[in-house]
Protein backbone atom coordinates (compact mmCIF):
# COMPACT_ATOMS: atom_id res chain seq x y z
CA UNK A 1 0.00 0.00 0.00
CA UNK A 2 1.39 3.41 -0.94
CA UNK A 3 1.38 6.06 1.77
CA UNK A 4 -1.09 8.93 1.67
CA UNK A 5 0.94 12.01 2.54
CA UNK A 6 0.27 15.71 2.94
CA UNK A 7 3.89 16.44 3.83
CA UNK A 8 7.10 14.63 2.90
CA UNK A 9 7.82 11.79 5.33
CA UNK A 10 11.38 11.11 6.51
CA UNK A 11 12.20 7.51 7.46
CA UNK A 12 15.22 7.84 9.71
CA UNK A 13 17.77 5.61 11.40
CA UNK A 14 20.85 6.54 13.43
CA UNK A 15 23.93 4.58 14.42
CA UNK A 16 25.60 6.10 17.47
CA UNK A 17 28.50 5.95 19.91
CA UNK A 18 26.19 4.46 22.55
CA UNK A 19 22.67 4.60 23.92
CA UNK A 20 22.75 7.63 26.24
CA UNK A 21 20.60 10.29 24.59
CA UNK A 22 22.20 13.10 26.58
CA UNK A 23 25.86 12.23 26.01
CA UNK A 24 26.23 9.95 22.99
CA UNK A 25 26.65 11.11 19.39
CA UNK A 26 25.66 10.12 15.86
CA UNK A 27 28.19 8.18 13.77
CA UNK A 28 25.91 7.41 10.83
CA UNK A 29 22.59 8.83 9.71
CA UNK A 30 20.42 7.50 6.93
CA UNK A 31 17.13 8.91 5.77
CA UNK A 32 14.61 7.99 3.12
CA UNK A 33 12.50 10.97 2.05
CA UNK A 34 9.12 10.00 0.62
CA UNK A 35 7.24 12.82 -1.09
CA UNK A 36 3.49 13.13 -1.60
CA UNK A 37 3.01 11.45 -4.94
CA UNK A 38 5.51 8.69 -4.20
CA UNK A 39 8.92 10.11 -5.17
CA UNK A 40 11.62 8.59 -2.95
CA UNK A 41 15.19 9.67 -2.19
CA UNK A 42 17.60 7.99 0.22
CA UNK A 43 20.88 9.30 1.58
CA UNK A 44 23.39 7.97 4.09
CA UNK A 45 26.05 10.07 5.82
CA UNK A 46 28.89 9.03 8.12
CA UNK A 47 29.46 11.50 10.96
CA UNK A 48 32.54 12.11 13.07
CA UNK A 49 31.11 12.04 16.62
CA UNK A 50 34.20 13.82 18.05
CA UNK A 51 34.13 11.33 20.94
CA UNK A 52 35.18 7.64 20.99
CA UNK A 53 32.70 5.00 19.88
CA UNK A 54 31.85 2.54 22.64
CA UNK A 55 33.19 -0.91 21.63
CA UNK A 56 29.80 -2.36 22.51
CA UNK A 57 28.22 -0.04 19.95
CA UNK A 58 30.82 -1.02 17.35
CA UNK A 59 29.99 -4.67 18.01
CA UNK A 60 26.39 -3.92 16.96
CA UNK A 61 26.75 -1.61 13.94
CA UNK A 62 30.33 -2.40 12.90
CA UNK A 63 31.50 1.22 12.66
CA UNK A 64 34.86 2.06 14.24
CA UNK A 65 36.63 5.28 15.15
CA UNK A 66 38.82 4.79 12.08
CA UNK A 67 35.74 4.53 9.82
CA UNK A 68 34.46 7.98 10.81
CA UNK A 69 37.66 9.95 11.54
CA UNK A 70 37.51 11.80 8.19
CA UNK A 71 33.73 12.29 8.16
CA UNK A 72 32.23 15.71 8.92
CA UNK A 73 31.13 16.50 12.45
CA UNK A 74 27.40 16.93 12.97
CA UNK A 75 27.74 20.69 13.39
CA UNK A 76 29.15 20.83 9.84
CA UNK A 77 26.06 19.20 8.32
CA UNK A 78 23.41 20.37 10.78
CA UNK A 79 22.18 23.33 8.71
CA UNK A 80 21.90 21.31 5.50
CA UNK A 81 20.03 18.57 7.39
CA UNK A 82 17.64 21.12 8.86
CA UNK A 83 16.96 22.45 5.37
CA UNK A 84 16.45 18.91 4.06
CA UNK A 85 14.04 18.04 6.89
CA UNK A 86 12.10 21.32 6.90
CA UNK A 87 8.35 20.75 6.53
CA UNK A 88 8.67 16.97 6.86
CA UNK A 89 7.11 14.47 9.25
CA UNK A 90 9.20 11.60 10.62
CA UNK A 91 9.04 7.82 10.93
CA UNK A 92 11.41 5.25 12.33
CA UNK A 93 11.81 2.11 14.39
CA UNK A 94 11.96 2.97 18.11
CA UNK A 95 12.51 6.50 16.85
CA UNK A 96 10.25 8.21 19.41
CA UNK A 97 12.40 6.97 22.29
CA UNK A 98 15.86 7.07 20.72
CA UNK A 99 16.56 8.40 17.22
CA UNK A 100 14.52 11.60 17.35
CA UNK A 101 15.49 12.59 20.91
CA UNK A 102 19.17 12.05 20.09
CA UNK A 103 18.84 13.95 16.81
CA UNK A 104 17.23 16.84 18.69
CA UNK A 105 20.20 16.88 21.07
CA UNK A 106 22.63 17.06 18.15
CA UNK A 107 20.78 20.03 16.62
CA UNK A 108 20.84 21.82 19.96
CA UNK A 109 24.57 21.19 20.43
CA UNK A 110 25.16 22.52 16.91
CA UNK A 111 23.05 25.59 17.81
CA UNK A 112 20.79 25.03 14.81
CA UNK A 113 17.20 25.97 15.59
CA UNK A 114 15.21 23.03 14.26
CA UNK A 115 12.12 22.27 16.35
CA UNK A 116 11.29 18.61 15.82
CA UNK A 117 8.41 18.83 18.28
CA UNK A 118 6.38 20.67 15.64
CA UNK A 119 6.36 17.59 13.40
CA UNK A 120 4.37 14.33 13.38
CA UNK A 121 6.18 11.13 14.42
CA UNK A 122 5.32 7.57 13.41
CA UNK A 123 7.07 4.87 15.41
CA UNK A 124 6.86 1.60 13.48
CA UNK A 125 8.13 -0.35 16.50
CA UNK A 126 5.15 0.78 18.57
CA UNK A 127 2.72 -0.27 15.84
CA UNK A 128 4.52 -3.60 15.54
CA UNK A 129 4.58 -4.23 19.28
CA UNK A 130 0.91 -3.37 19.61
CA UNK A 131 0.12 -5.80 16.84
CA UNK A 132 2.73 -8.57 17.04
CA UNK A 133 5.34 -7.98 19.83
CA UNK A 134 8.65 -8.57 17.94
CA UNK A 135 11.81 -6.80 16.71
CA UNK A 136 12.70 -5.19 13.35
CA UNK A 137 14.29 -8.29 11.79
CA UNK A 138 11.26 -10.36 12.79
CA UNK A 139 8.93 -7.60 11.59
CA UNK A 140 10.66 -7.55 8.20
CA UNK A 141 10.38 -11.34 7.92
CA UNK A 142 6.79 -11.38 9.18
CA UNK A 143 5.41 -8.54 7.05
CA UNK A 144 7.65 -8.64 3.98
CA UNK A 145 8.71 -12.32 4.00
CA UNK A 146 12.36 -11.31 3.56
CA UNK A 147 15.51 -11.69 5.62
CA UNK A 148 16.99 -8.41 6.79
CA UNK A 149 20.56 -8.34 5.48
CA UNK A 150 23.08 -5.99 7.13
CA UNK A 151 20.84 -5.42 10.15
CA UNK A 152 22.03 -2.59 12.42
CA UNK A 153 23.42 -0.56 9.54
CA UNK A 154 21.48 2.64 9.12
CA UNK A 155 20.54 2.33 5.45
CA UNK A 156 19.37 -1.30 5.64
CA UNK A 157 17.30 -0.57 8.75
CA UNK A 158 15.85 2.60 7.19
CA UNK A 159 14.67 0.84 4.03
CA UNK A 160 13.30 -2.11 6.03
CA UNK A 161 11.36 0.27 8.29
CA UNK A 162 9.73 1.96 5.26
CA UNK A 163 8.77 -1.39 3.72
CA UNK A 164 7.38 -2.69 7.02
CA UNK A 165 5.09 0.33 7.45
CA UNK A 166 3.64 -0.14 3.96
CA UNK A 167 3.11 -3.84 4.68
CA UNK A 168 1.45 -3.02 8.01
CA UNK A 169 -1.02 -0.76 6.22
CA UNK A 170 -1.79 -3.59 3.80
CA UNK A 171 -2.28 -6.11 6.61
CA UNK A 172 -4.32 -4.21 9.22
CA UNK A 173 -7.65 -2.76 8.17
CA UNK A 174 -7.90 -0.70 11.36
CA UNK A 175 -4.73 1.23 10.51
CA UNK A 176 -5.54 4.38 8.58
CA UNK A 177 -3.23 5.46 5.78
CA UNK A 178 -2.85 8.87 7.35
CA UNK A 179 0.19 10.40 9.06
CA UNK A 180 -1.87 12.09 11.81
CA UNK A 181 -3.57 8.78 12.67
CA UNK A 182 -0.34 6.77 12.57
CA UNK A 183 1.52 9.32 14.69
CA UNK A 184 -1.24 9.24 17.31
CA UNK A 185 -1.46 5.45 17.17
CA UNK A 186 2.29 4.99 17.66
CA UNK A 187 2.62 7.60 20.41
CA UNK A 188 3.22 6.05 23.83
CA UNK A 189 2.94 9.12 26.00
CA UNK A 190 2.15 12.82 25.98
CA UNK A 191 5.74 14.01 26.17
CA UNK A 192 6.55 17.68 26.48
CA UNK A 193 10.26 16.93 25.99
CA UNK A 194 11.66 14.08 23.92
CA UNK A 195 13.04 12.18 26.89
CA UNK A 196 9.66 12.18 28.65
CA UNK A 197 10.96 13.86 31.78
CA UNK A 198 8.05 16.30 31.49
CA UNK A 199 4.65 15.18 30.22
CA UNK A 200 1.12 16.50 29.90
CA UNK A 201 -1.38 15.20 32.43
CA UNK A 202 -5.03 14.44 31.64
CA UNK A 203 -5.85 18.14 31.87
CA UNK A 204 -3.05 19.19 29.52
CA UNK A 205 -0.88 20.56 32.32
CA UNK A 206 2.89 20.06 32.16
CA UNK A 207 3.98 17.82 35.05
CA UNK A 208 7.24 16.18 36.05
CA UNK A 209 7.47 12.50 35.13
CA UNK A 210 10.33 11.52 37.45
CA UNK A 211 11.83 12.07 40.85
CA UNK A 212 10.36 13.42 44.05
CA UNK A 213 7.98 15.75 42.20
CA UNK A 214 6.61 13.15 39.81
CA UNK A 215 3.05 14.09 38.87
CA UNK A 216 3.39 17.65 40.19
CA UNK A 217 2.83 20.62 37.85
CA UNK A 218 6.14 22.03 36.66
CA UNK A 219 5.17 25.67 37.21
CA UNK A 220 4.08 24.87 40.76
CA UNK A 221 7.36 23.10 41.57
CA UNK A 222 9.48 25.91 40.10
CA UNK A 223 7.58 28.43 42.21
CA UNK A 224 7.91 26.51 45.49
CA UNK A 225 11.37 24.98 44.97
CA UNK A 226 13.44 27.29 42.72
CA UNK A 227 16.56 25.22 43.33
CA UNK A 228 15.03 22.30 41.45
CA UNK A 229 15.38 24.23 38.20
CA UNK A 230 19.09 24.81 38.83
CA UNK A 231 19.62 21.16 39.73
CA UNK A 232 18.16 20.01 36.41
CA UNK A 233 19.85 22.66 34.26
CA UNK A 234 23.27 21.87 35.75
CA UNK A 235 22.69 18.11 35.83
CA UNK A 236 23.11 15.26 33.37
CA UNK A 237 19.82 15.80 31.59
CA UNK A 238 19.22 16.06 27.83
CA UNK A 239 19.59 19.54 26.36
CA UNK A 240 16.04 19.38 25.03
CA UNK A 241 14.69 18.73 28.54
CA UNK A 242 16.60 21.76 29.82
CA UNK A 243 15.32 23.88 26.94
CA UNK A 244 11.70 22.89 27.59
CA UNK A 245 12.05 23.53 31.33
CA UNK A 246 13.59 26.95 30.67
CA UNK A 247 10.74 27.87 28.32
CA UNK A 248 8.19 26.90 30.98
CA UNK A 249 10.00 29.00 33.58
CA UNK A 250 10.19 32.04 31.27
CA UNK A 251 6.51 31.67 30.41
CA UNK A 252 5.59 31.58 34.09
CA UNK A 253 7.65 34.71 34.80
CA UNK A 254 5.72 36.59 32.10
CA UNK A 255 2.36 35.83 33.70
Amino acid sequence: MELKLRNPLIFLDLETTGINIASDRIVEISWLKVHPGGEEKIKTQLVNPTIPIDPQATAIHGLTNEDVKDAPAFKEIARSLANEFEGCDFAGYNSNKFDLPLLAEEFLRAEVDFDLMKRKFIDIQVIFHKMEQRNLAAAYKFYCNRTLEEAHRAEADTIATYEVLKAQLDRYENLENDVDFLAAFSAQSKNVDFAGRIIYDDKGVEVFNFGKYKGRPVEEVLATDPGYFGWIVSGDFPLHTKKVLTNIKLRALKK
